[in-house]
């Protein structure tokens, strides 16, 4: 069993900055997916450029895929964490600007951001 930790302990440390999961799910059946709208070069682009700009590993940014986030009418889409930060993209611009702006400086880019009523 552990012992309680003193009321006066730090919070640990998130192991990354920020940690940004790409929806990469494909549906067999026809249904809308972030796979048929580009997401996989949307996750290969925003890692290549996590990396040239030594942005990636511990204490500072991880790139991720990830199977349904289920934000299908929103797709295809990206989660920033901590900040729970959806975003929609469409080009390599889109991402390009996600990476500049909130990866590297924290600053959310808004007029990417889904709507938070758009699910499934």
């Amino acid at each position: 069993m552990n012992a309680p930790l003193p009321a006066d302990a730090a919070a640990p440390s998130s192991y990354y900055e920020r940690h940004i999961f790409f929806c990469l799910n494909e549906r067999k059946n026809g249904e809308n997916c972030c796979a048929q709208h580009g997401a996989q070069q949307g996750f290969d682009r925003c890692k290549a450029l996590v990396k040239a700009a030594g942005l990636a590993g511990p204490g500072r940014v991880r790139v991720n895929k990830s199977g349904c986030l289920d934000r299908c009418a929103a797709g295809p889409v990206a989660v920033v964490y901590p900040e729970a930060v959806w975003y929609s993209y469409v080009d390599e611009n889109d991402i390009d600007e996600i990476v500049e702006s909130h990866l590297k400086n924290g600053r959310v880019v808004e007029r990417l951001r889904v709507p938070p009523h758009l699910g499934r």
